[in-house]
């Protein structure tokens, strides 16, 4: 920013700022003023001076269009990333009078996106203008902002004015949630193999009752399972949804942000945090989400709001590890050597070798999770 720049925004946001068209009038009125004192003719004082008093009105009449206007700024709804943003405004005259041709802008985050601005034409006395507009923002996290600009020309566009309102500003992105249709390493845990051959016997064979709700059909899906009555009715194939058996297990999903992570890494590994969490929820377990930086959470909101707030590298010491079978999400091969018996683990290859180091304990199941690949499709399959 040269110093003319600085300047100008110094005039513009403490008192006026000169337009083009002020310097250009500003220009004449001393040419005029300078032939008066020449010449000594009357008129050419008179028409100097006019022009200096417009340009007096020009300077002040700005900063007290803007006086009174109040901004005010609606709740912000949470959003998961890659949604749209809805963010709105009321711009309230507080006045009798109207306040016309102004310019308001909302300065977001660069993070978030460029300054949103507005022309408004009229705002009618003791009334409100509503402003919405939409952003889209596609990485997750907790974005706040405070500054609201309004800018005035109003009403001969002389001179510019410009007054910053303090309205702050709260938007959540959550992580995206993967729609996931199988999950191996949900369904293991906690699970011996009696238990799971059991619950998968009672699935194969089971025609009547233990129906939990019916889905459209899936390739793959036993035609016995097909509910012809509803097929009938909708014109394509209706599957029972049968109740899985999962026998009150709990289960806790660790995010490790204690390391160094990578941070294309990382953030795969919140986005996988927040699916496997969703689809134990459907599965009916009771799961519980743990970070360094707060311990033991659950419920699905302070849960996404936790995960959108998350970043690596920060301090863990002061909240222990749980002592039950986990779900360990880690960039980190030393860190499973501390891990219970019957835990789970995710392993996000660093993206610079894109290898398992051989220090990761192979005696846990797990998987590994390669970034170059669809991550959706990696948390289904099974094991290693």
């Amino acid at each position: 920013m040269t110093i003319i720049d600085r300047l100008t925004e110094w005039l513009e946001t403490r008192f006026s700022s000169p337009s083009y068209s002020g310097l250009l009038l500003a220009g004449i009125a001393l040419c005029l003023f300078g032939a008066a004192t020449n010449t000594m003719a009357g008129w050419l004082y008179v028409i100097s001076g006019t022009i200096f008093a417009l340009l007096v009105l020009g300077a002040i009449l700005p900063g007290r269009s803007l006086r009174q206007i109040k901004v005010n700024r609606l709740p912000i709804s949470p959003v998961s990333a890659g949604e749209q943003l809805t963010i709105e405004l009321e711009i309230e005259n507080t006045t009798s009078k109207a306040k016309t041709l102004l310019q308001a802008k909302d300065i977001l985050p660069y993070v978030l996106s460029e300054p949103e601005s507005m022309a408004i034409e009229a705002i009618a006395p003791n009334r409100v203008y509503r402003w919405a507009y939409n952003c889209e923002v596609k990485k997750r996290g907790v974005y706040r902002w405070h500054e609201v600009q309004l800018k005035s020309g109003a009403p001969l566009g002389l001179f510019w004015c410009r007054r910053d309102r303090q309205v702050a500003a709260k938007a959540i992105v959550y992580p995206t949630v993967l729609p996931l249709t199988q999950c191996p390493l949900i369904d293991s845990i906690g699970r011996d193999d009696s238990t799971v051959f059991e619950r998968d016997n009672r699935y194969q064979l089971a025609s009547v009752g233990l129906t939990r709700g019916i889905r459209p059909y899936r390739l793959g899906d036993p035609m016995r399972l097909i509910h012809w009555r509803t097929s009938a009715r909708f014109g394509e194939f209706k599957v029972r949804e049968l109740e899985i058996i999962t026998g009150g297990q709990e289960v806790v999903i660790c995010l490790d942000n204690a390391f160094k992570w990578e941070e294309e890494s990382f953030e795969l590994a919140v986005i996988a945090a927040a699916s496997l969490y969703f689809y134990a929820r459907r599965c009916q377990l009771n799961v519980k989400l743990w970070i360094g930086t707060a311990g033991l959470i659950e419920g699905d909101r302070v849960i996404l709001e936790s995960l959108a707030a998350i970043n690596p590298e920060e301090d863990t010491t002061k909240v222990n590890i749980p002592s039950l079978p986990l779900i360990w999400l880690t960039q980190n091969s030393s860190s499973f050597s501390s891990l219970p018996a019957g835990s789970r683990w995710l392993f996000f290859t660093p993206i610079a070798t894109n290898e398992i180091p051989t220090s990761v304990n192979t005696n846990l199941p797990g998987l590994a999770i390669d970034s170059k690949e669809k991550l959706e499709k990696q948390l289904q399959r099974h094991l290693n």
